[in-house]
């Protein structure tokens, strides 16, 4: 599938900060319906909360522990700007707390289902911005795969099993060999059979029985393609310096997310909401119930066409690690008529 340059990245993610009020209220200006929302508290030690709508609204998962897929009386349903929040809580709506929500576009709600795997999933698709929200139930026995209607190998694919405690899942495509790691552990990606040991295709992505979750387990899995201008998933290497690595992306980053390849490190989260300005240095780790960290020896730059490492920690840094990264845009750096973005 041919891919091209998006030129308004809001339309399709959207970082939106909020303070809870310890009642009922509705989080508006995503700018679309969120099909994924990723919460996390700002000011308060709670739970990373994420819901989509392939799932339904309620449901959530968090990024930062292995506990199987609950319920929850806080979060209201999502809509067509935003979502809302029944009760006051500490991982939603705490009065005076703040908190920010991290919101993907997929197809408004509207799924399908795919036969391209051995396996039947059910497929949620932004093929436009390379996301795609994939559901299904696992095989009592056997490797098995999955359609994931991205109409091209996805990049990343997060997965989780719903019905049990399993750990979360992730392949990266710059890991190579070293096949997968946890997001709710700092463990360095490994060589081991987590997806199947086969990198994903056009079509399918692969599981092997035993790795991620036992039979007749009820998952959900993110997937992920590089979109030009929008999204870019890759690798750097770590030079221990306060002139740390630049990664090119090709726009300006507005979510950025890190990862030590193969030593054990926690996943940093930056986004351009929370650090408006350079240099940032606001943190939340998606292994992590911590509050937001702000530490002006912990910073990155965002720039008009990638990213600067701009500490010494060995979290994005460390000299001679490879790391992995996600980032979405904020605006491309060459939109898709050739003009920089910045001339206009």
């Amino acid at each position: 599938m041919a891919y091209t340059t998006i030129n308004d990245p809001t339309q399709h993610f959207n970082t939106v900060l909020y303070t809870g009020n310890g009642s009922s209220q509705t989080i508006t200006g995503v700018g679309f319906q969120p099909d994924w929302v990723w919460i996390k508290s700002r000011s308060l030690v709670k739970d990373h909360s994420l819901h989509d709508s392939s799932r339904g609204g309620d449901l959530q998962l968090k990024t930062n522990t292995n506990e199987a897929e609950s319920s929850n009386g806080n979060f209201g349903s999502i809509q067509s700007d935003g979502f809302s929040l029944l009760l006051g809580g500490g991982a939603y709506n705490q009065s005076g707390a703040t908190y920010t929500s991290w919101n993907w576009l997929a197809n408004g709600g509207t799924t399908s289902s795919n036969t391209d795997g051995s396996i039947t999933s059910t497929v949620q698709a932004n093929t436009t911005a390379g996301f795609s929200i994939v559901t299904g139930t696992s095989p009592s026995s056997g490797n098995w795969t999955a359609g994931h209607g991205l109409g091209s190998a996805p990049d990343v694919i997060i997965l989780k099993g719903r019905s049990a405690a399993t750990n979360w899942h992730v392949y990266h495509k710059d890991t190579g060999e070293l096949g997968a790691t946890f997001l709710n552990l700092t463990n360095a990606f490994v060589d081991a059979e987590y997806f199947g040991d086969t990198a994903p295709t056009s079509t399918v992505f692969y599981q092997n029985m035993g790795s991620a979750m036992d039979g007749d387990t009820t998952f959900v899995a993110y997937c992920f393609k590089s979109i030009k201008g929008y999204s870019k998933f890759g690798s750097y290497k770590g030079n221990g310096s306060a002139d740390g690595t630049f990664v090119y992306t090709g726009f300006k980053p507005a979510w950025i997310v890190t990862k030590g390849a193969t030593t054990a490190q926690a996943w940093s989260v930056r986004d351009n909401t929370r650090d408006s300005f350079n240099s940032a240095q606001k943190s939340i780790y998606a292994n992590l119930s911590d509050a937001e960290s702000v530490n002006v020896n912990n910073s990155i730059d965002l720039l008009s066409n990638g990213f600067k490492i701009r500490n010494l920690f060995g979290t994005e840094n460390q000299s001679g690690e490879t790391f992995i990264y996600m980032a979405f845009a904020e605006s491309p750096f060459v939109s898709s008529d050739g003009v920089p973005t910045t001339a206009r």
